[in-house]
């Protein structure tokens, strides 16, 4: 039963964050000029050597204009990161690279989540 619980959950979690992306607007829409997104991202707690490290490649024509993450540790509970505004605004002023960190604001049990992102944003735009 508790299982099943939770997998309702991690799907109605799923289903509204596929909803925030279809409604979210396009990021060609908001950013006309930009051409190509990447995200380096590393997720865990601060201080950490390695982490979750990857490399989200953005397809610009179709992407939402959302960056919403969810946390890197698998006991977090209604924790994430939600970098949208300040990469949005970034990429509008026309910055190449932008870099930033976002704190988990999830629980580990009783505790606040330690675990931090960081992220480095690659962009190019037309002349």
């Amino acid at each position: 039963m508790y299982a099943s619980r939770r997998n309702a959950e991690a799907q109605q979690r799923a289903n509204d964050r596929r909803q925030r992306e279809d409604t979210a607007p396009r990021l060609n829409v908001e950013v006309p000029k930009l051409l190509t997104l990447s995200l380096a991202i590393s997720d865990g707690e601060p201080g950490a050597i390695g982490g979750s490290d990857h490399v989200r490649h953005v397809v610009v024509a179709r992407a939402p204009a959302l960056f919403e993450m969810k946390c890197g540790n698998r006991d977090c509970k209604e924790g994430g990161h939600d970098i949208t505004y300040e990469l949005v605004r970034g990429l509008r002023a026309g910055e190449t690279k932008l870099e930033g960190q976002d704190p988990c604001h999830g629980t580990v049990g009783s505790a606040r989540c330690a675990y931090v992102l960081r992220y480095v944003a690659t962009a190019t735009y037309q002349p």
